[in-house]
């Protein structure tokens, strides 16, 4: 097998094991009973999924990261626009970057 098919094996299994994560996900949902509790941590899973990935990424890319992803936070909270907090992180961590730390 050359690497190019071993790449689409690979995508192609990885493409159905999603799909059937996901559709057994929904069917199981069917039988859990949504209580408070579990109403409660299924809103608080979004936020934990962007938490789990934006995170280790902002500490790999060290103090820019870090300052860059603080600032976009602290502009997404004042002006509730997300594109103003990405503008503004991105520019911290660029200015951070410049600026050599």
């Amino acid at each position: 097998m050359t690497n190019e098919a071993i790449s689409l094996a690979v995508i192609l299994a990885m493409a159905a094991t999603t799909y059937v994560c996901r559709s057994f996900g929904y069917f199981l949902m069917g039988y859990v009973p949504l209580t408070p509790r579990v109403r409660r941590g299924l809103e608080a899973l979004p936020g934990a999924v962007v938490v789990s990935i934006v995170v280790p990424g902002a500490v790999a890319a060290g103090p820019a990261g870090i300052a860059g992803v603080i600032a976009g936070m602290v502009v997404m909270a004042v002006t509730r626009h997300d594109i103003l907090g990405l503008l503004a992180g991105c520019a911290v961590a660029v200015g951070v970057r410049s600026a050599g730390l």
